[in-house]
């Protein structure tokens, strides 16, 4: 099972010959292909799978997922201090 995690698009590079984007996963950035979303932009949210973004999300969608998962992280670090 994977878990998609959204990841913001900061910067566009379409020079080699696969169009490329460096992505920020919460402060981890990754280089993703981004050939299955052509209009993607930056600044945009996108789901990622084995290093080929596969869609593209709404901003408010995007943050209300992240809103969710740091929450489950803040509850799994409480449950943890048991």
């Amino acid at each position: 099972m994977c878990l998609a995690v959204p990841g913001k698009i900061e910067e566009i590079n379409d020079q080699g010959p696969m169009k490329m984007a460096k992505v920020d996963f919460n402060g981890i950035f990754k280089e993703v292909c981004i050939e299955w979303v052509p209009d993607v932009q930056i600044g945009d949210y996108v789901i990622v799978h084995a290093g080929f973004a596969i869609n593209v999300l709404d901003k408010q969608e995007a943050l209300e997922n992240l809103k969710l998962i740091r929450e489950l992280a803040e509850g799994d670090e409480a449950y943890m201090k048991w």
